[in-house]
C-alpha cells in the first residue's frame, strides 16, 4: 500500500516517495519531535502475519540501530502501521555503489578508500555480534561528503526466514530496483555457505566484501555466469578471472587481499574485517594511498596455511603479504612488548639510560602531579627520582639529564615549564630557561635544542637562542640527529590540533618536510641503526602505529598494536620504548531544571562548541576515530536525546535561531567557514579567501560572524564578516595579535572582548567603532564560557586539573566570584576540562572531561 504525502506514522509525516522494491517501500519524512528529515521504509505486509518474526525484527533493529557507527546507517526507531511494519533512518544524500558503478570501475586508490570504510563499519558490526549476510553494492552508499554508509544492516537475517536447511534464494534481500532477472545481483555475491545453505557468520561478510572489491576495481563480478545456477557453481568451485583494471594493473598485494577474501573455506579467507582492514591499510601505505576511512586495528596472529601465501608474498615482494605470510607461517617473531609501567595514570615521556639498562620516565599516577621515576626492564617496580613536578626531556650522552620543571599543561603531553640541568647521579637542578616545551641534547652533551613559545609562535632554537624555525601552530617531539647537523620534530598547523608532518631542519635554518598528511601525529625519534626518522601517526582517527622515513621521504611501516602508540626513545641496540595510550573526552551537562549533570557523550571524542540560550540543545563535534577523517557535527538535546550528525568538520558555533551550525574544517589549509543546516537546508560555504579562519561565533540578531584568522604572513586577529551577503568581505576588527577571546560576544552584540596574544592583556571592544578598554579580573589562559543575561558579568574557565573552577567575572570591577567547581569521580589519568559553555540564564552548562591513561612499553624486535 503506498502512502500519500502527508501520512503520519507516529511524529513521521510523509513527504514524498523516495523508491520501492521488494524490501518494501521507502519515503522521506518529516520528524516533527527533532524538526529532522528521516528515511521511512515500510517493510512487505507479510510480517505481520507472524508475530514471532515481528518480535524478532524489532530486537534485531535495535541492536543495529545501537551501533551508532559512521560507516553503518543509523536507525533511530522502529514501529508498525496498519499492521505493517516500519523502520525509521537517517536520509541520505548521494548515490549507492552500484549507481556509481554504472560507470565502469573506481580507481585504485578510490576502490582502496571506499573498501577501508567499508572493513570499518564490519568490524564494528561484528564486534557485536552482528551479521550483514547480504552485502551487495546496492547496501552501500557513498554520501555526497565522501562517507560510505552500510545499509539494510541485519535486515538479511531480520526479514528472511533461516537460511539452514532452506533454499539459497530466499536467503536474501531485494535491492528496491530490482528488475526481472536482476537476481544474479543477490547470488553473485553469497558466500559459498550461503550457497550451499549452510549457517553463515562474519567471515561470510568478508566473501561478499571481496567480490565487491573485485567489481570495484574491475568493472565486472568475478562469478557471474548466464543463469544463477551457473553463478552459484562458480562460487562454489570456481576461481575468479584473473584481476585486471581497466585504468592499470592492480597492484599484487591488492589482489592478494582479493584472493584472500575469496577463499572457498570461510576458515582460509581473513578472519575478521580488523584483519581485512589492516592488509588494506598497508596497502595503501605501500601504494602512497591516503585512506578517508578510519584505520582498523591488528588483529590475532594468523594460523593458517603457508603453501599458498608464502610463494604469494615472495612474488609480489609486497610489505602487507610479506607481514601477512610471516605471521602464518611463524618463521619471523613478531615484535616483543614488554610492560614496564602498571599504574593507572599518564606517562608523559620516557628515555633510555646512557647505558640501555636504566629507563627514566616521567609519570602522574593516581591523579597526582608529575613526578620522574626510574625502572629497570627485569622488574615491575617503579622508583621515584625524588623530584616533584619534574619531567624527563632528555639525556645526553655524558649521563645529564635535562628536566622540565613546574610545567603547565600544554597540548597532549606536553608540559611547558622551566628547562633545567642535573647529574643522572643525583644532585640539585640548575635552571636555564623558562618557558620551554621540548628538548633534547646535541650528541656530545655541549648544547640544548629547545622548543619553546615566544609573542604568540612557538620555534626550535639550537643552540639555545639560535632560531632555526617557528611556526603560528605548534611542534612537538623535537630531536637532533645523531651527527648534529639536523632536527627532527613534529609539525603542527593548527594549535592544539595533533594532525601534522614530519620535518627537519638544518643548521642553517632550511627546513623540509619528509612525511606530511597525518591526522594524529605524536612520538618521534631518530634510528641509531638506520638512520632514518621514526614516528607514531595516524592517516585518520587516533590509532598511530610507528612508521619509519627516511632523509629522502621513503616511508614504510614498522609495526601496528590494537591501541594508539606514541613513540619515546630508540636505543643504539634498536630496543625502543613506546606509550600504549587510551585518550577519551565526553561530556557532561546540567539541563535546564536538574539536579545532577548528566553524560551526553556520543562517540569517542565528543566536545561541546555550543549551548542554546535556553541550555536545551547542544552543540558539539566529534575529532576522534568515530567523527572520521575531516571531523563530524552533531546537534542534541541536553535532556539526552539521541544525536543527529549534521556533517563533517570542526563544530564551533549555533547561530541564534537554532536552525544552523557554523563549521570549518580543519585539515584543509587555508579554513574556511560553512554552514550546516539543523534542519532542511543545503550546506553553505561562506567564506573563499586567503585568510584561515578559526574559532568563530554569530552575533545576536545572526546577520553578523565574529571570526579568528590571520591572512597569510601575518599574526591572527578578529574579523566580522556579514552573513547574508554573497559580496561582503571580511572586516578586520582588532589588530594584529589580538583575538576574540572564546564566547566573546556580549548579549546585546554591541561588545566582544578580545586578548592580546603577545602580553595576555584582555579588553572591551565595541564593535562600532573598534576601540577597546582593559578589562581586569580574567587571567592567562582563561576563555569565556558565558555572559550573565545582563552582560555585566562573564563566566570563565580553563582547562585545567582539578578541582575545575567556573569564575564568574564582574566586567566592571575585575571582581572574580567562584561560580561552580567541577570535580571527576576518578581522578586517575584525567587530563583535564576541556571548552564549557555556559547557558545565557546560568541555568544550565556542558563541558568536556578529558581522560588519557597510557602504559610503558620497552619493544624488542622492531625492524
Amino acid at each position: 500500500m503506498a502512502l500519500s504525502p502527508g501520512t503520519k506514522l507516529g511524529p513521521y509525516e510523509i513527504v514524498s516517495a523516495v523508491g520501492a522494491g521488494g524490501m518494501g517501500e521507502v519515503y522521506r519524512a518529516r520528524d516533527a519531535r527533532l524538526g529532522r528529515d528521516v528515511a521511512v521504509k515500510v517493510l512487505p505486509a507479510s510480517f505481520s502475519s507472524d508475530p514471532e518474526r515481528l518480535r524478532r525484527f524489532e530486537q534485531e533493529a535495535r541492536a543495529v540501530g545501537a551501533l551508532n557507527h559512521p560507516n553503518i546507517l543509523a536507525i533511530y526507531d522502529v514501529g508498525t502501521y496498519q499492521g505493517m511494519p516500519f523502520l525509521v533512518t537517517e536520509l541520505l544524500q548521494g548515490k549507492t555503489l552500484r549507481e556509481r558503478l554504472g560507470g565502469g570501475a573506481l580507481a585504485q586508490r578510490r576502490s582502496i578508500e571506499v573498501a577501508l570504510q567499508v572493513a570499518q563499519g564490519l568490524a564494528a558490526a561484528h564486534d557485536k555480534g552482528i551479521v550483514h549476510r547480504d552485502l551487495k553494492p546496492e547496501n552501500l552508499f557513498l554520501t555526497e561528503d565522501g562517507r560510505l554508509k552500510i545499509l539494510d544492516f541485519g535486515l538479511a537475517k531480520l526479514t528472511h526466514p533461516s537460511a539452514v536447511g532452506g533454499n539459497a534464494f530466499t536467503a536474501r534481500t531485494k535491492s528496491l530496483t530490482t528488475e526481472p532477472g536482476e537476481i544474479l545481483g543477490t547470488v553473485g555475491y553469497m558466500s559459498p555457505e550461503q550457497v550451499r545453505g549452510e549457517p553463515a557468520d562474519h567471515r561470510s561478510d568478508i566473501f561478499s566484501f571481496g567480490v565487491i572489491l573485485y567489481e570495484m576495481l574491475s568493472g565486472s563480478r568475478p562469478f557471474r555466469k548466464d543463469t544463477p545456477a551457473e553463478t552459484m557453481a562458480a562460487i562454489l568451485k570456481e576461481d575468479p578471472p584473473d584481476l585486471s583494471a581497466p585504468q592499470g594493473d592492480v597492484s599484487p598485494a591488492l589482489k592478494g587481499v582479493v584472493s584472500h577474501c575469496l577463499e572457498k573455506r570461510p576458515e582460509m579467507r581473513f578472519q575478521s574485517a580488523r584483519d581485512l582492514g589492516f592488509a588494506l591499510e598497508a596497502v595503501s601505505s605501500v601504494s602512497g594511498v591516503t585512506p578517508s576511512a578510519l584505520a582498523v586495528k591488528v588483529a590475532p596472529i594468523w594460523r593458517r596455511k603457508l603453501v599458498t601465501v608464502v610463494p604469494l608474498a615472495v612474488a609480489v615482494i609486497s610489505v602487507v603479504f610479506a607481514i601477512l605470510a610471516a605471521k602464518r607461517a611463524g618463521q619471523t617473531a613478531p615484535p616483543l612488548f614488554h610492560r614496564l609501567t602498571f599504574r593507572r595514570g599518564t606517562v608523559y615521556s620516557a628515555r633510555f639510560a646512557p647505558d640501555g639498562q636504566e629507563i627514566l620516565y616521567g609519570a602522574a599516577w593516581d591523579g597526582k602531579p608529575v613526578e620522574m621515576y626510574s625502572t629497570r626492564p627485569e622488574g615491575p617496580e617503579s622508583r621515584s627520582l625524588g623530584l616533584a613536578d619534574a619531567n624527563v626531556l632528555a639525556i645526553s650522552s655524558s649521563g645529564e639529564l635535562a628536566v622540565g620543571l613546574h610545567g603547565r599543561r600544554g597540548y597532549f603531553t606536553t608540559l611547558i615549564g622551566t628547562l633545567a640541568r642535573m647529574p643522572l647521579a643525583g644532585g640539585a637542578p640548575r635552571e636555564v630557561l623558562n618557558d620551554v616545551e621540548w628538548a633534547d641534547w646535541s650528541p656530545d652533551g655541549s648544547n640544548l635544542a629547545v622548543v619553546r613559545g615566544v609573542e604568540g609562535k612557538t620555534r626550535v632554537e639550537y643552540p639555545i637562542g639560535k632560531v632555526l624555525y617557528q611556526t603560528q601552530g605548534w611542534i612537538s617531539h623535537l630531536r637532533v640527529s645523531p651527527d648534529g647537523n639536523e632536527i627532527a620534530f613534529l609539525d603542527h598547523a593548527i594549535a592544539g590540533d595533533d594532525g601534522g608532518d614530519v620535518a627537519i631542519v638544518d643548521l642553517d635554518g632550511k627546513k623540509s618536510t619528509l612525511s606530511s598528511g597525518w591526522i594524529s601525529a605524536l612520538g618521534l625519534a631518530w634510528s641509531p641503526k638506520q638512520g632514518d626518522v621514526w614516528f607514531t601517526a595516524a592517516r585518520t582517527g587516533g590509532a598511530r602505529a610507528l612508521y619509519a622515513v627516511t632523509l629522502e621521504g621513503e616511508l614504510r611501516l614498522v609495526a601496528r598494536v590494537d591501541r594508539a602508540l606514541t613513540l619515546c626513545d630508540i636505543f643504539r641496540d634498536g630496543r625502543v620504548l613506546m606509550n600504549g595510550e587510551s585518550l577519551r573526552a565526553g561530556i557532561a551537562a546540567l539541563p535546564p531544571g536538574a539536579r545532577s549533570e548528566r553524560d551526553l557523550s556520543w562517540l569517542d571524542f565528543s566536545g561541546p562548541a555550543d549551548l542554546s540560550a535556553d541550555g536545551k540543545t547542544l552543540l558539539f563535534g566529534e575529532t576522534g576515530d568515530g567523527g572520521g577523517p575531516d571531523y563530524s557535527v552533531y546537534i542534541r538535546g541536553t535532556d539526552g536525546s539521541p544525536a543527529i550528525r549534521l556533517g563533517t568538520g570542526m563544530a564551533l558555533a549555533m547561530s541564534p535561531d537554532g536552525k544552523w551550525a557554523l563549521t570549518t574544517n580543519p585539515h584543509r589549509l587555508p579554513q574556511q567557514l560553512a554552514l550546516l543546516p539543523t534542519g532542511v537546508g543545503e550546506p553553505q560555504t561562506l567564506t573563499h579567501d586567503a585568510i584561515d579562519h578559526y574559532g568563530a561565533l554569530f552575533f545576536p540578531d545572526g546577520k553578523r560572524i565574529l571570526f579568528v584568522g590571520s591572512e597569510p604572513g601575518h599574526s591572527p586577529r578578529g574579523y566580522v564578516l556579514e552573513v547574508g551577503s554573497p559580496t561582503a568581505t571580511p572586516r578586520a576588527v582588532t589588530p594584529e595579535g589580538v583575538v576574540p577571546l572564546g564566547n566573546a560576544i556580549s548579549p546585546d552584540g554591541k561588545f566582544f572582548i578580545a586578548r592580546n596574544i603577545r602580553s595576555d592583556k584582555v579588553f572591551l571592544y565595541l564593535v562600532a567603532s573598534g576601540e577597546p578598554k582593559p578589562i581586569e579580573g580574567i587571567e592567562p589562559g582563561e576563555s569565556i564560557a558565558g555572559w550573565t543575561a545582563d552582560g555585566h558579568s562573564v563566566y570563565v574557565s580553563k582547562f585545567t586539573l582539578p578541582p575545575g573552577k567556573i569564575t564568574r567575572v564582574e566586567l566592571a570591577t575585575g571582581r572574580r566570584e567562584t561560580w561552580k567547581e567541577l570535580m571527576p569521580s576518578d581522578p586517575a589519568g584525567f587530563w583535564g576540562f576541556g571548552p564549557l559553555r555556559v547557558a545565557l540564564d546560568g541555568k544550565a552548562y556542558a563541558y568536556q572531561v578529558v581522560r588519557f591513561l597510557s602504559d610503558l612499553y620497552l619493544v624488542e624486535g622492531l625492524r
